[in-house]
């Protein structure tokens, strides 16, 4: 399926990284050429599996998925909160309720994968963009394993962060909280164009049940099992951490790749940022500098906002047309 945006995804993948493969595989304009999976949401097995049942369950397995991280870069302490083991059972099971996969994970390391695959891009002229809805382990590890991958890297958008808002602990988001050393190695790194799209924004686009109402409706295997994770979501966010309407729920992974389709879902502002890696209070907590009082050039597109219509819109869209045969 030809593309004008062709794109890899970095995920762990539970059920809103489901959601952000199905739109970055079905939508027209976009021409998604791999994914590479890390732990986080789930185990790296799961993650794995997970992705591969998503992309059978769409037909489109000949994309080819890469095994990566089962770890974080450095950390062997960080002990998942208790309020994150509750959750995490409802939000992200462990295995997503589709077939078992019929397609298999390539042999090849997500690291050496993302290394190769965008070395040959920049040789070769191909612009490509990497989506990271991960913790960012399999691009650290990239980084430090090849000094030219951040420069090989046209760009990256990036789901991670928290400026005003956090989720795992009362200063961080989960995908830096999960490897803040890996998150601080990636945004110190020479990637020029890196879009940041934190809670902040992912909050302000919310799904409703009439929106998974809508969807259902559609019929198509990809409108189907969106509503039916976004039910799971809404249920568990209701019960957990609600939203400012009830009914409603964020999701995260699919806003990046929405934005690459339309730039206006979000609303960007040139940022430093930086990750805590230290504080024991505050690990894992993004500092972005709105008020520029570090001195420092901005390393970050940040996103403090979306917008929701056009967010649900182009999903609606999107798994309409959800070609078949």
């Amino acid at each position: 399926m030809a593309g004008e945006t062709r794109l890899v995804l970095d995920v762990d993948t539970g059920t809103d990284d489901a959601v952000a493969i199905m739109l970055a595989a079905l939508h027209p304009s976009l021409d998604l050429v791999g994914v590479s999976t890390a732990s986080g949401n789930v185990p790296l097995a799961n993650a794995t599996e997970n992705t591969l049942r998503v992309l059978d369950h769409i037909d489109r397995s000949e994309i080819p998925v890469y095994p990566g991280a089962a770890a974080p870069l450095a950390r062997t302490d960080l002990p998942v909160p208790r309020a994150v083991r509750d959750q995490v059972g409802d939000i992200h099971p462990p295995l997503l309720e589709l077939p078992p996969s019929r397609s298999t994970p390539r042999t090849t390391l997500a690291a050496i994968y993302l290394i190769e695959r965008f070395r040959a891009a920049r040789e070769s002229g191909e612009p490509l963009v990497l989506v990271a809805t991960a913790p960012l382990t399999n691009l650290a590890l990239a980084l430090k394993v090849d000094p030219e991958f951040g420069a090989n890297i046209g760009r990256l958008v990036i789901m991670g962060g928290g400026h005003e808002a956090a989720n795992v602990t009362a200063s961080a988001e989960f995908n830096f909280w999960a490897d803040p050393e890996a998150a601080s190695v990636v945004l110190g790194s020479d990637i020029q164009d890196v879009t940041l799209v934190p809670l902040d924004a992912t909050h302000r686009a919310l799904v409703s049940l009439d929106d998974c109402r809508r969807l259902r409706e559609l019929g198509t295997p990809a409108a189907v099992a969106t509503a039916a994770m976004m039910e799971t979501r809404i249920r568990a966010y209701d019960a957990s951490q609600p939203m400012e309407q009830a009914g409603t729920a964020p999701l995260h992974d699919a806003l990046c790749v929405a934005h690459l389709v339309n730039e206006s879902v979000i609303a960007c502002r040139p940022y430093h940022v930086e990750v805590e890696t230290v504080g024991p209070l505050t690990v894992g907590r993004s500092i972005v500098d709105t008020h520029h009082r570090s001195g420092k050039q901005p390393n970050a597109k940040v996103a403090f906002d979306a917008d929701p219509r056009q967010f649900v819109s182009l999903l609606l869209e999107t798994f309409a047309n959800q070609p078949t045969g």
